[in-house]
């Protein structure tokens, strides 16, 4: 998690340079990189957080623990991602319709130095597999992609002066972004509505334990993540009469973390 604090703190003096830039070069495209990048800062700020309120451990309140802030986290970080998304797109088909000036120049500038800052920030989270971490990740690809969008509908403008490269690229990238968005929101909202995570598979699971010897039924099974990565498994099993029941149950465990990855 010590990651999440230095991927924050890359692209943290850009936004603002590049805001000013959007209103001086009138360009959309800086503004679908812009507009993700102002709230990256909110966004990442509070991946970090249920981070660490997430290793606060269970009490009488929390008897799960807190593990559940960081999906709650990436829930909302792709709802804002959405959010951003639609807005950027109206803003897009308006400027199709009647194209603007732009400043080519001074957007090719600002959108390349916003590539480096975000290519920075999203080495830094490479490897990230929670939802939450997946969230932040999601927030600087997304502005990775943006200044990729600039940078080529700024080469576009200065050589051909083609000012609809503005809007269509960054309609393209929007797409892009708006399909991990959705991504990112299904599967967190997945998970906070007790979700059985893939692969696991709750039938398959009954039929592999009534399998172990001695388990002659298996029922009341429900499997479900705390943040989208370990399956949890609940579940009652009648055991056969006169047999020792803690064997059984070493056994029910050991096929579901040696066949089912649940520990």
């Amino acid at each position: 998690w010590r990651r999440r604090p230095l991927s924050l703190g890359i692209p943290l003096p850009f936004p603002v340079v590049e805001a000013l830039g959007v209103w001086l070069a009138n360009s959309i495209a800086l503004l679908a990189e812009a507009g993700p990048m102002l709230a990256d800062c909110p966004s990442l700020l509070l991946a970090v957080l249920a981070i660490r309120a997430g290793r606060r451990p269970a009490d009488a309140r929390h008897t799960y623990g807190s593990s559940r802030y960081q999906t709650l986290a990436a829930y909302t970080n792709g709802l804002v991602l959405l959010a951003l998304t639609a807005w950027i797109m109206a803003e897009a088909v308006q400027r199709l319709i009647a194209p603007p000036a732009v400043d080519g120049e001074l957007m090719l500038v600002i959108a390349i130095l916003g590539g480096v800052s975000n290519l920075a920030g999203l080495l830094t989270l490479a490897g990230a597999s929670s939802l939450n971490e997946r969230g932040a990740r999601a927030h600087v690809l997304s502005d990775l992609l943006g200044s990729a969008a600039a940078t080529a509908a700024a080469l576009l403008i200065l050589e051909w002066g083609w000012r609809i490269a503005d809007p269509i690229l960054s309609l393209l990238v929007s797409l892009l972004i708006l399909r991990s968005g959705w991504r990112l929101t299904r599967d967190a909202g997945h998970v906070l509505l007790q979700g059985a995570p893939h692969p696991a598979d709750p039938e398959e699971i009954v039929r592999d334990l009534e399998r172990v010897p001695d388990v002659c039924d298996v029922h009341h099974v429900h499997v479900w993540s705390m943040t989208g990565e370990a399956p949890v498994v609940t579940l009652h099993a009648t055991v056969a009469a006169h047999t020792d029941q803690q064997e059984v149950l070493r056994r029910i465990l050991a096929r579901l973390r040696d066949h089912h990855g649940v520990t």
